[in-house]
């Protein structure tokens, strides 16, 4: 089962350094299709994101917002992703806390200071178009996708309509 770690994340600044700058211009203004990215309202360490729906997924008419909190020592650690819009996912818990191995550090996770806050947000999409019921943060549902892919994309795309359509989402 998924393990989640925390990180200590601090009121410092984080979007003066020179990469985060390069990160941010490439984020707020030519942003991989479905990503959009503002920098949260007050805050010098917080992000807010949207991404649309993977086509050919049960996710693929919402879009949903996300949060990414930068740790003072980024790019050597990890940003804290999670999901603000509800979803129903096997690596995706109801708090919104995301399992995926480029979220956490080694030795126990895939985090390399050379991944960008763009690829990370690539990678949760990769994560939406193809789960990983082998390394769940929800046993249950990763059961479901497992045993009953029906039933599980029957209650995704349900979840996805109420959560994170149009008329349920303000725009970030």
């Amino acid at each position: 089962m998924c393990s989640y770690s925390t990180h200590v994340y601090t009121k410092q600044s984080m979007f003066n350094t020179p990469r985060l700058k390069k990160e941010l211009n490439q984020l707020l203004n030519k942003p991989s299709v479905g990503i959009k990215v503002n920098v949260k309202e007050g805050s010098s360490s917080v992000l807010e994101a949207e991404l649309h729906g993977p086509k050919d997924t049960p996710y693929e008419i919402g879009i949903f917002k996300l949060q990414m909190e930068l740790p003072h020592k980024y790019p050597f650690e990890p940003p804290r992703v999670t999901f603000v819009t509800p979803i129903y996912h096997p690596n995706i818990d109801s708090s919104g806390r995301i399992c995926l191995d480029v979220l956490k550090m080694p030795p126990t996770g895939a985090w390399k200071p050379l991944i960008t806050l763009e690829g990370v947000l690539v990678a949760i999409c990769n994560l939406m178009s193809c789960p990983n019921p082998n390394d769940p943060l929800v046993p249950d549902i990763a059961k479901e996708f497992k045993n009953d892919k029906e039933t599980f994309e029957s209650k995704a795309k349900h979840l996805t309509k109420i959560h994170a359509t149009k008329l349920s989402v303000n725009s970030v």
